[in-house]
């Protein structure tokens, strides 16, 4: 499973979010990994000799040119014959990569242009045996960057609007995606017209804080520690020394966290020869490490949790005695007394102290929210710092101007709402605590992912030729490219790569959900983060840092978990006008409270003692502005996505995003591609009938020097049976002359003395070979067994029919009943004969079935379920099954498939597993059924909370809700949204019974 495992990772996971795209331009990623990104020591084409790699070739700016070519290829059919043409093409020297369209009858191809021409391209193509026409050419797009911001200071969907829109606004940037959830910008910018420092400027002219985490340029970053002597020349010595470095693009000194940041290319520098230069340019007066830290989005969130704990906890200290002086103590009769004592006329000692006490509260704890308050007024998007900062001022002012008049006055009875506003920050700042607490929780799938790498590597170092000298324990961080990494029996691989000396087994379920472990030998892939079990292995790096795929899945995860559900369009529309609206309204609350007061509406015995109408009005019109909560709602729909797409991470379920996530829970009709999706997808000869006197041997000898030369699965299916006639282990082929392969039919050959075909009964015919009665009539026996009969003639008579099963994946007919129940309707669709379709379809039990469907009918078979009204999800893995998988309302791609078609899903099943299929659309279910209880929670909550808060039961019951219990409510709301959504970490996968 090796190079399948490392090609689908290289597919899948390599570079940021931008969509597929699968007309302009395929969607290209490496699919060999040990494929160099620039050949070495090639000649240059179309000159004369002349080694040297491309920096040599062809120097300055150049060397980073790369060139697309599109090409015009007649004769493909079907996948089989796009492989041999992207096979035939990636042999050359100076391919960076290429990808094929059999659909478009096309083959884009990413080349170097000093290595190889359009021409030799050309050449190889039509030696593949197809007809090829260059038809467009261009430079390769390199400029287009996706970066992450870490943004300070949101505090509901006023705020991300802002950013967004800001973001978007500005010159460069194609889209811009921004959470509040994560707290983190994603925007997809033209290097060329904007930079990353400025988009963090146009972020921060908002009023908000923006720390970069990625930048989307091809290079990586690290974080030094420096120890020693860090004077101003030492610290310019280590500047200028790195700066030197080749592949150095960026370096930042830190001097009061002595830490420098650099930012390099990894395949010209590593993390130790950054280490190396720091400490042998001081001459040892600076040691270099790992700068031990938490990084990135963990580093801002426990900054954030610490922040609001240490507020919440000083926000007690001094609101604990303001309530227990206003509300507790004045129910004991002797602290009553000395509370009630006058200090400066009618002003009380328990007034004076709850004044002093609750000031800290309101300016220096609360501070917070007056810098939110006052940025999102001046950027005319008030949030919820518009809200609380009004409401508690409003009581906090009031109560200095009651407290004030009583002290200047010898009759005037004074009413304070100190504890109103020191109460209402304290439950306020309590939520935030409480939320960004849960809200961490959301990302634990992501952050379980990165734990999966080991902390340390067995480097081994050789000597001039080539001999193992020693080895030292390194921090995995500190690996470089081309390192050879130990890797011991019970460790974890350290870095992706391939093994070149040992043997073992190697658990990758934690990666690929694969559960039974797979055996690595000399020149097998392995994956970091997976666990070696026995034997030991020497492995190269390849693939380190940003690169690896454990870092990659993170990044597909990550990118999911920003892309925003259409659902959430809903609670936008709602942001907008919400606090304007609350503002409104409870200006309009104390109004008609007051007047009523004023007109005598309602009786003096509702007033309580302490109050006027004045009093009580202004106490409803504050309850009212701070317990409804936008915030709520703007954490319904994200928390959920998060956590759902990391819930399906983890068990193998890529979903790209809330799009995806939404339109599988609709999904009423799935439609099945038979070959490697019902099917394992890898044929093997089952029987063989001869129908000549011969030996079987023989007989497989031709048939097998025929097949050599063709990719297709069956041909390799009968070359790989061929094999196990014969002891040796590199067995050598008679020689097959005039090779002709035509596609979906058959292969031709003259094999020694005699004239070989291979095929299905329609090639046969159209070769004028007669079929005897019996060949015919095993080919029916096998067609109701679901299996392929494949003829083979020598010298234009018929000597045998060789059949070849495709096994049906386990738990296939499980699954179709399940789905079943569902209410899901199945459909299989696959360009197999009507026979073997049949005998499939009976024994998973789907009922419709499409037989002998070319690509574009699946496509169009999609398009007109949909029509019909149904929601649509298509599952396949092969290049033929990509427009069915854009086409449908949800793609579905076997994490084993091509790499075109992993690209046009939208959900990915990385184990292969048809269970996934049921995971997926359960798990979507599921997860829309908690969006729509966060949105009837927090329209409920503010629907129910905002008239009682407005005093709508008072005049019934006398029941008034006190602004501080408002606030506590309000706080309470976002939390119980969170943890709702967070409910979904402990969703499990339907259990299928097998029968």
């Amino acid at each position: 499973m090796g190079a399948t495992t490392r090609a689908l990772f290289l597919s899948c996971f390599h570079g940021g979010g931008g969509g597929s795209e699968v007309s302009r331009r395929l969607a290209l990623r490496p699919r060999y990994p040990s494929m160099p990104r620039r050949p070495k020591g090639a000649a240059v084409a179309g000159g004369g000799g002349g080694g040297g790699d491309l920096e040599a070739a062809v120097g300055g700016e150049s060397e980073e040119e790369e060139k697309v070519a599109v090409f015009s290829v007649s004769g493909m059919t079907c996948a089989a014959c796009a492989g041999s043409v992207e096979k035939a093409v990636k042999r050359l020297p100076g391919i960076h990569d290429a990808a094929v369209d059999v659909l478009g009858g096309r083959a884009q191809v990413v080349f170097y242009p000093a290595f190889v021409s359009e021409n030799k391209i050309t050449e190889a193509i039509e030696d593949a045996g197809f007809e090829a026409k260059l038809i467009d050419e261009e430079v390769m797009e390199k400029n287009i960057l996706l970066c992450r911001l870490h943004i300070k200071g949101m505090a509901c969907k006023y705020c991300t609007s802002t950013v967004q829109f800001v973001l978007q606004a500005s010159p460069g940037v194609q889209r811009a995606s921004v959470a509040l959830a994560t707290e983190e910008a994603e925007i997809r910018y033209d290097r060329r017209i904007v930079s990353a420092s400025q988009l963090i400027q146009v972020v921060e002219e908002t009023g908000f804080e923006a720390i970069l985490l990625t930048t989307g340029e091809d290079w990586s970053r690290i974080d030094l520690k420096m120890d020693g002597v860090l004077d101003e020349r030492s610290l310019m010595i280590v500047k200028s020394s790195v700066q030197a470095l080749p592949g150095v693009e960026n370096i930042k000194l830190d001097t009061k966290l002595h830490k420098v940041t650099i930012s390099y290319k990894p395949e010209q520098t590593g993390p130790r020869d950054l280490i190396e230069v720091i400490e042998s340019a001081t001459s040892g007066l600076v040691n270099a490490s790992i700068y031990l830290e938490a990084d990135g989005r963990d580093q801002h969130r426990y900054v954030e949790i610490k922040r609001y704990r240490q507020s919440f906890l000083w926000s007690l200290i001094f609101t604990i005695p303001v309530f227990l002086t206003s509300m507790v103590f004045m129910y004991i009769p002797w602290l009553k007394a000395g509370l009630e004592r006058k200090v400066f006329n009618m002003m009380s000692t328990g007034e004076l102290l709850r004044w002093i006490l609750s000031t800290p509260v309101q300016f220096v704890i609360g501070r917070k929210f007056y810098a939110g308050a006052y940025k999102a007024m001046c950027r005319g998007s008030p949030n919820m710092d518009v809200l609380i900062a009004l409401g508690t001022n409003t009581a906090y002012f009031y109560s200095v101007y009651s407290v004030l008049q009583a002290a200047t006055s010898a009759n005037y009875m004074s009413t304070d709402f100190f504890e109103t506003s020191s109460m209402l920050i304290s439950f306020i700042l309590l939520g935030k605590y409480l939320e960004i607490l849960a809200k961490g929780k959301t990302s634990e799938a992501i952050a379980k992912l990165m734990d999966l790498a080991p902390e340390t590597a067995i480097l081994l170092m050789y000597d001039h030729e080539g001999n193992v000298v020693g080895e030292k324990e390194i921090d995995s961080r500190l690996i470089q490219k081309n390192d050879v990494i130990k890797v011991v029996p019970g460790g974890k691989v350290a870095s992706d790569g391939f093994v070149i000396w040992g043997q073992s087994h190697v658990n990758e379920s934690m990666i690929t959900g694969e559960s039974r472990p797979v055996a690595k030998r000399k020149g097998d892939t392995v994956i970091g983060g997976t666990v070696n079990e026995n034997g030991v292995l020497h492995v190269r790096a390849t693939f380190v840092g940003s690169e690896s795929a454990l870092a990659q899945i993170v990044r597909l995860v990550e990118s999911a978990q920003m892309a925003k559900a259409p659902v959430q369009k809903f609670a936008d529309q709602i942001s907008r006008v919400f606090v304007p609206l609350v503002i409104l309204f409870s200006l309009l609350t104390w109004l008609a409270w007051f007047v009523a007061g004023r007109l005598h509406s309602y009786p003096n015995s509702w007033i309580p003692p302490s109050m006027d109408s004045f009093q009580l009005a202004l106490q409803f019109g504050i309850s009212v502005m701070v317990i409804a909560c936008p915030c709520a709602l703007g954490l319904a729909t994200p928390t959920a996505v998060m956590v759902a797409t990391g819930v399906g991470a983890s068990q193998g379920v890529l979903i790209k995003g809330g799009q995806a996530l939404e339109s599988a829970q609709k999904v009423d009709c799935i439609v099945f591609d038979k070959t490697g999706t019902l099917t394992i997808g890898k044929p093997v000869v089952v029987d063989t009938r001869l129908l000549k006197n011969m030996v079987l041997r023989e007989f497989y000898d031709y048939a097998a020097a025929a097949e050599i030369n063709s990719e297709h699965p069956l041909a390799k299916a009968i070359v790989e049976h061929a094999k196990k006639l014969h002891p040796e282990e590199n067995h050598i082929w008679p020689e097959a002359r005039d090779f002709i392969s035509v596609t979906g039919h058959g292969v031709k050959a003259e094999v020694s003395d005699k004239s070989v075909i291979v095929g299905n009964k329609s090639f046969m015919l159209s070769s004028d070979i007669d079929i005897p009665s019996e060949a015919l009539e095993i080919l029916m026996e096998e067609e109701e067994k679901a299996r392929t009969g494949i003829i083979v003639a020598m010298d234009r008579e018929v000597v045998g029919v060789i059949s070849v099963s495709d096994p049906i994946k386990p738990n296939a007919h499980e699954v179709i009943s399940y789905l079943k129940s569902m209410n899901v309707e199945s459909i299989m669709v696959t360009g197999d004969n009507w026979g073997t379709a049949n005998a499939i379809s009976k024994e998973v039990g789907i009922e419709k079935i499409i037989a002998e469907a070319k690509p574009e009918q699946k496509a169009e078979m999609v398009k007109e379920l949909q029509m019909s009204g149904r929601t649509v999800a298509m599952v396949g893995d092969g290049i033929n099954d990509s427009p069915a998988l854009v086409s449908a309302d949800v793609g579905l791609a076997i994490g084993a498939g091509t790499d075109v078609a992993i690209e046009a899903a939208d959900i990915v099943l990385m184990k292969s597993n048809l269970e996934d299929v049921i995971t997926a659309i359960d798990l979507s279910r599921k997860t829309f059924f908690r969006i729509r209880m966060n949105y009837v929670w927090a329209l409920g909550y503010n629907v129910i909370g905002i008239p009682i808060a407005a005093g709508v039961l008072f005049p019934s019951t006398g029941f008034r809700l006190p602004p501080w219990i408002a606030g506590a409510a309000m706080a309470a709301s976002s939390v119980s949204v969170v943890c709702w959504s967070l409910l979904l970490r402990y969703y499990k996968s339907p259990k299928i019974v097998s029968s």
